[in-house]
Order: structure tokens, then sequence, then C-alpha cells
């Protein structure tokens, strides 16, 4: 009987409410886990109530599920539960008066300072394309921009003699971010050594393929994920990783948290406070591996 009624509601959404394809998807796979949880229960979808409720969610919790995932799964039973009150399936919606786990702060994975070493030594710099990735890399670290700023900066956008950038963030703002003297040095010698010995097509994008063609978001995610392997990184990590590190880096050496913003270009300061937490998740790991009663 369960799976007749989750049957009906998923008809419902893609007849009726012409739901996007993913929003199907998920609610799907969503309601069948919570179909599976109550018939191992014993338990009908119209005798659900608030404590079975709350005990999915204490089941959900136990699997080690991200707040954001257990809302998504809540979303889905309270539009389920809807639609059998509207179908008069149900007479009471048992989700009216749960309340969504907050959502927490998620904590990036960064890189330490050794590890950010180890990344932008690892390119071979004898080489064209290698001084290009060992720039590129270089810029991601003293910027924090993120992969599709980076892919879109061109020529014009990089001032080397006054140490600064200009790129274009969401809703086309434009930002200016300062360059530390190892990304000058790198970018420089990729824009008068390296980039005329690859370029076979006159362009103005700055980092390209031979062709003159700018790179996609996967190409640069191929080159970082390469270099980390290089590197023994063992972590997960991608071009945002850098952009982690970056913010990170600079609010444990003591930067200004709206200074970071500004750089991130972050529109809410509460986006830039989650580096405050990776910080003081940093310390405690540190502190509970090497203090004698940690």
């Amino acid at each position: 009987m369960n799976q007749d009624l989750t049957d009906a509601f998923i008809e419902y959404m893609v007849a009726e409410k012409s739901s996007p394809e993913n929003t199907i998807s998920a609610y799907h796979s969503d309601l069948r886990l919570f179909e599976s949880w109550l018939n191992k229960k014993g338990i009908e979808v119209q005798k659900v109530g608030k404590q079975e409720l709350l005990d999915f969610i204490s089941y959900s919790v136990e699997q080690g599920l991200k707040p954001t995932t257990i809302n998504r799964r809540l979303a889905g039973i309270r539009q389920f539960y809807r639609f059998l009150v509207n179908e008069e399936l149900v007479t009471k919606d048992p989700t009216k008066d749960i309340a969504f786990p907050r959502r927490g702060h998620y904590l990036p994975n960064v890189l330490s300072l050794s590890e950010v070493t180890r990344l932008l030594n690892a390119p071979n710099t004898s080489t064209p394309k290698g001084i290009r990735d060992r720039a590129m890399l270089e810029l991601l670290y003293a910027t924090g921009l993120r992969v599709s700023e980076i892919i879109g900066l061109k020529l014009n956008n990089v001032n080397l003699d006054t140490g600064y950038i200009i790129t274009l963030g969401k809703g086309e703002k434009e930002r200016l971010v300062p360059l530390g003297q190892s990304a000058i040095f790198w970018t420089r010698q990729y824009i008068e050594r390296a980039r005329p010995a690859r370029l076979r097509k006159s362009t103005d994008i700055l980092f390209c393929t031979k062709r003159g063609k700018g790179m996609t978001r996967q190409n640069f995610w191929h080159i970082i994920k390469e270099y980390a392997l290089k590197a023994s990184i063992r972590k997960q990590i991608s071009p945002h990783t850098l952009r982690h590190s970056f913010a990170t880096h600079l609010l444990a050496g003591g930067a200004d948290l709206r200074a970071v913003q500004l750089m991130l270009g972050h529109s809410d300061i509460s986006t830039t406070q989650v580096y405050t937490h990776v910080s003081t998740a940093r310390l405690k790991d540190i502190h509970k591996k090497y203090h004698p009663r940690g």
C-alpha cells in the first residue's frame, strides 16, 4: 500500500505539476527510502505521526547525513503528505509541526601550507605548458578566484606592474584583487615566455590552449588532479580547494574578515565566516593530536 501511494504522488508530480526531472528523481529516491524504513518498522503511510517522523530524522542523522540532505528528504516527504491530504487519502499532515534541522556550517576541504607548496612546485617549469600551469596555480592560490573567473581572465585584466587583477564575479560584479610576488613572477614568465611559445592563434584570453581557445572547467579540474597526484596529496582536491585554502590561510594569519570578503567577492559576510570555523577546526585537530591530554 505504501508503494502505491508513493507511485500516485510521483505520477501527480510528473503529470500535473510538471516538476523538473532532477526534483522528481530526488523525491522518488527519498520517498522509496522512507517507504523502505516504514516497511521495516511495520508502519503504514496513513499511520505516520510526528513521532515517527522524528524517529526517521534520528535515523538519518545516525547515517551521518548532512542537514542539507536531511532537509531535502523532509521537503519531499512534506510535499508527499500535502498531496495525500489534498486527495483525502490521509486526514492529517504529520509534517506540519516538524522543524527542518539547522543547516549548520559546511567546512570545506583545505590544504596545509606544505601541501600548497608541493602542489605549486609540481609542474615541470622547463616546458611552456609547465610554466602555464604553474602560473595558473600560483594565481589561483594568490587571489582565491573561482575557477570560472580564472579561466575567463583576459590579458588586460592583469596588471603585473601594480600587482593587481580585475575580475568579474557573480552578478557581473567587478572586483580588484592583489597579487603576491610569486604569482607576479610566474604570471610574467608565462605571458612573456611560455604563452608566445605555445600559441598558434592570436587571442586575448590569458590562460588558453595552443589553438587560442579558453580552457573549460573540466580542463582545469584535470590539471589540478594531475598535479595533486604528482605532489602526493591524498585529499579530495578541486580548483575550489585552492580558493578555500587562500581564505583559510589569510584568516589564520590574522587578515581582516571584511578584507577577505572583498577579495573573495562574497556579497554576504556570513559566507566568508565559514573560513573562521575552518581555522578553529584545524586548531582543534592540532590540539588533539599534539597536546598530551588532547
